[in-house]
């Protein structure tokens, strides 16, 4: 990759994800009521903080009267950690301000705004088949690349534009079924783009791509336990974490979070993420499909989570908002 946009790359990463507030083309914002209830990662056991090698800090379910609040599946932050966006798979933005302890654990949102997504020309994604947002990263020229599926695309949202730019889509995806599209995207530290379908695949194994600039090479990403992947994020160091989810009726969801070494991520290969800590009952654990990692103000590195409560307010589903240190 070209140093120019490596450096670029590592830009973007270290200090310009603010782009995601300003860069998502979206008609006008409607505040809306967001209320902050403290969660536990152990209801039983509140003074339990550890899982694995992430630290829990802090946590809130977010509640709201909006019928257009909810179904969260992709997840971005500014560096600094003091705002977020969180797209939904009907099309909606949500842009909040983070709210933080005096131990710097998380407490809470504030100043709440939902907007929907634009496509070319800056109309309103009203459609559900052109609204269902999966997955989001950061571009090397400050754009905010959002993959969608159901009619599966890739449109790049440059800032301060009225409308995205699509990029080429991997030729496996052309043909995908409506509900396998790309679920986790990152970029990575040499300019390069990271990407994982949900669905396509067998046998534990599920297509993965990464890009150059002629276009997109094949690599599978090995899961186990019918867990599928459905969100990832660069680490500041370069490596990539990624969320997997698993549900049955009988036993309920169980998240996994793993660690992919960048150096793996190449064309042709085939990886696996370490596992640095799963989620299931008895801990507070949902439909997790967005994850953002960030460097905290002492240097630390933390990783958040929200969920997708496929907009059952009155079900078993919520929307968490998690936040992790990553402890190695």
């Amino acid at each position: 990759m070209h140093r120019t946009i490596a450096r670029t790359a590592a830009r973007v990463l270290s200090g310009a994800v603010i782009f995601l507030l300003t860069a998502i083309a979206s008609a006008p914002a409607d505040q809306i009521d967001v209320r902050s209830v403290p969660v536990a990662l152990h209801a039983g056991k509140p003074d339990l903080t550890t899982i694995g090698r992430l630290k829990y800090r802090g946590g809130v379910e977010l509640l709201s009267p909006s019928d257009r609040f909810g179904g969260f599946s992709a997840l971005g932050l500014s560096a600094d950690g003091k705002r977020m966006v969180a797209l939904s798979d009907e099309g909606a933005r949500f842009d909040a301000h983070l709210v933080y302890g005096p131990d710097g654990n998380l407490t809470g949102v504030t100043n709440t705004e939902i907007f929907i997504l634009t496509g070319p020309g800056g109309v309103p994604l009203m459609d559900k088949s052109m609204a269902d947002a999966e997955a989001m990263a950061p571009g090397v020229e400050g754009e905010i690349i959002v993959a969608f599926e159901r009619s599966h695309r890739l449109w790049a949202y440059p800032p301060n534009k009225t409308g995205p730019r699509p990029l080429p889509l991997p030729n496996e995806m052309r043909k995908a079924p409506a509900n396998n599209g790309i679920e986790a995207l990152a970029l990575l530290g040499d300019g390069s783009l990271f990407a994982v379908s949900e669905g396509l695949g067998r046998d534990g194994a599920n297509l993965a791509w990464i890009s150059d600039r002629k276009g997109w090479s094949v690599l599978i990403y090995r899961n186990e336990d019918n867990y599928r992947p459905t969100g990832a994020a660069t680490l500041p160091g370069g490596d990539v974490v990624l969320v997997e989810r698993y549900f049955s009726p009988r036993e309920g969801v169980r998240a996994r979070v793993r660690r992919i070494k960048a150096a793996g991520i190449r064309p042709a290969a085939e990886i696996s993420g370490d596992l640095l800590a799963e989620l299931r009952d008895p801990l507070t654990v949902d439909n997790f499909e967005g994850i953002e990692a960030i460097k905290g103000p002492k240097g630390e590195t933390l990783i958040f989570l929200i969920s997708d409560d496929n907009f059952k307010r009155r079900g078993p589903q919520k929307t968490l908002l998690m936040m992790f240190e990553l402890t190695d």
